[in-house]
């Protein structure tokens, strides 16, 4: 893996928090909602962040 520099460090460490506050939020909103459209949605967009989290992660841990 390239040297990242400690800016570039930060960045990914926000980007991850970010990630991780919206697969919470997403997921919180899916279990509170009887609505069955927006639960399936509120799912979707919850394992689309899940995606971004873990592929940061991963370029991180290479």
């Amino acid at each position: 893996m390239p040297q990242i520099t400690t800016k570039e460090l930060g960045t990914i460490e926000d980007q991850l928090t970010l990630e991780k506050n919206l697969v919470n939020k997403y997921t919180e909103f899916a279990n509170t909602t009887n609505d069955t459209v927006l639960k399936t949605k509120y799912q979707q967009i919850a394992q689309k962040h899940q995606s971004h989290y873990d592929a940061l992660y991963c370029y991180l841990t290479k």
